[in-house]
């Protein structure tokens, strides 16, 4: 038997091997037992049930201003998940507002027919303008919360200095909703309220924790609420907080420099074939046409996309680095 074909199909099942490891293990990392353990344990810690039933003063935000459609999403179990990506985005915008950005977007991927694109690749067009609004809105949850990261060391030592100074716990959150700025003096002036208002410390801060789902904050919530049960010097302890947290968005600035030549090398792979397509079809529609009309092209054309998704996926878990 030929040695190549031996070493190809050696190769072909290490390959496999090694991507069916690499894919538990970020199945493992994320969905694993050990993961829902973890995750257990810190809603326990916080006091809070994962279902968001805490006690809270903020108005409800409606899921769209048509009673017949605020029914009908109200029925749905995604309208929910939607409405928090808006709020956690800083967005005005309802479900059904978005829900009609959806469909507007996807309606406009049809003009590709006009082009003479198969019905597939009409489809696919459709469905990835469709998605241009989640990702707008996921994109913008994701630079809210890092900029409220990076206002929480700040904020922190503000209540570290009023603490020290002789204030209580709730002036010196107060001090943050009047000398900070937006969005971290929004999302504590809310816990302020709802103190003010009568609900208990714990609660409000639950509350600011499912608002924020980030690592820092948690980390915020569950030391004031362990303070306010065990004891304890609270200036010293938030200013240790707010030390850490420096320390760990140093190390993520550092990270992303160091990672700034894969993600645009990653750009670049993923971008360079749509463009050179489009500059070949541009220069020569009837060389580029074989892939759109003849049924080999098309199969050519499909097996590229999900080995490129394959690649983008890859590419992206490796250059991405959790601090």
């Amino acid at each position: 038997m030929d040695m190549n074909f031996i070493f190809f199909v050696l190769a072909v099942f290490i390959a496999v091997v090694l991507l069916v490891e690499g894919l538990y293990v970020s199945w493992s990392a994320s969905r694993g037992p050990e993961a829902k353990r973890v995750a257990r344990r810190l809603r326990v810690m916080t006091g809070g049930d994962g279902e968001g039933n805490g006690i809270s003063i903020r108005k409800k935000r409606e899921l769209s201003g048509l009673p017949a459609l605020q029914q009908l999403l109200a029925r749905l179990p995604v309208s929910r998940d939607i409405d928090e990506l808006l709020a956690q985005a800083g967005s005005q915008k309802n479900v059904g507002q978005f829900f009609l950005l959806t469909l507007a977007f996807g309606a406009a991927g049809l003009l590709a027919s006009f082009f003479g694109l198969p019905g597939w690749a009409v489809l696919a067009a459709c469905a990835l303008l469709a998605a241009l609004p989640w990702l707008y809105f996921r994109r913008k949850r994701t630079k809210r919360l890092a900029l409220i990261e990076a206002q929480l060391p700040e904020a922190l030592d503000l209540m570290t200095r009023a603490l020290r100074a002789g204030h209580a716990l709730p002036a010196a959150i107060q001090m943050v909703t009047t000398e900070m700025n937006d969005p971290i003096a929004g999302e504590f002036r809310i816990v302020f309220d709802e103190i003010n208002f009568g609900i208990p410390m714990h609660d409000a801060l639950n509350n600011l924790a499912r608002r924020i789902p980030g690592t820092d904050v948690g980390y915020f919530v569950v030391a004031v609420l362990i303070q306010r049960e065990t004891g304890g010097d609270l200036t010293e302890l938030l200013g240790n907080i707010a030390a850490i947290v420096r320390e760990r968005l140093k190390l993520l600035g550092q990270v992303r420099a160091l990672s700034a030549e894969g993600r645009l090398s990653a750009w670049i792979l993923s971008l360079m074939p749509f463009v050179l397509t489009g500059i070949m079809n541009l220069l020569n529609p009837k060389f580029m046409n074989v892939l759109w009309t003849d049924p080999g092209g098309q199969r050519i054309v499909a097996g590229m996309m999900v080995m490129m998704v394959f690649g983008i996926l890859w590419m992206r878990k490796i250059i991405r680095i959790r601090v």
